[in-house]
């Protein structure tokens, strides 16, 4: 369940008992939530399970997200999308609101009265050639924090993932055998919930749809004596 960002404040709270390891320090960043103003310049900490950032000016003013609250994260050179470079990510929240709304809190606003409202962050290196080798770090952190939501999917459907060569094989066959054998057809479900189901619903009817093609079958030739 994702929590979303909080707040800390002192030193970055390091779980070193269950393993949790520092993976990078990144002095001179800002960070900007939301809509918001870029926050004076702080040092960004990157662990195996979070991502925390600390202001320079204010040791007792942070900001922490877990990386399983973190659904996106990509570097943002476009002036059109944002003034500056960046390593741009998207928090996971269970909050209705949102600051990017129309109800959003004015633009001069230099604090966020309630973190959970807060879906995006920006990371903001002084010297932007850092910007490649963070966002590599964010990817190794976050292939150690895989969904558990999607490990279950994955578990559930691991029968319904195909190989390359088992579709082309399926890609290869005519229309007629493939109208047989539907879930040949198939690839992996993608995160989609329902298509197990369907899927499983196709192979409970399969043996009805044949009954029903045999009786056709012997229908036409009866019309044919």
């Amino acid at each position: 369940m994702a929590i979303g960002l909080r707040s800390i404040t002192g030193e970055p709270a390091i779980d070193r008992e269950n393993g949790e390891e520092v993976m990078r320090v990144q002095p001179g960043v800002d960070i900007a939530l939301a809509n918001l103003p870029r926050e004076s310049p702080g040092t960004l900490y990157i662990t195996t399970k979070q991502v925390i950032w600390v202001s320079d000016v204010d040791k007792s003013k942070g900001y922490a997200v877990d990386f399983l609250s973190i659904s996106l994260h990509a570097v943002s050179r476009d002036p059109e999308a944002y003034s500056v470079p960046c390593l741009y990510t998207q928090i996971e929240t269970e909050a209705d609101e949102d600051l990017n709304s129309d109800n959003s809190d004015s633009e001069e606003s230099t604090h966020v009265h309630d973190l959970s409202v807060v879906r995006e962050m920006r990371l903001i290196p002084s010297d932007p050639t850092q910007l490649d080798s963070l966002f590599q770090v964010f990817c190794e952190c976050a292939e150690l924090n895989p969904d558990p939501n999607n490990e279950e999917q994955e578990e559930e459907h691991h029968d319904w993932i195909f190989s390359a060569d088992q579709m082309e094989d399926a890609g290869a066959e005519d229309e007629d055998y493939l109208s047989h054998n539907p879930t040949n057809t198939l690839g992996h479900s993608n995160g989609h919930q329902d298509l197990a189901h369907n899927i499983l619903d196709l192979q409970i009817n399969d043996e009805r749809f044949e009954d029903a093609e045999e009786t056709e079958h012997d229908g036409d030739e009866s019309h044919h004596h």
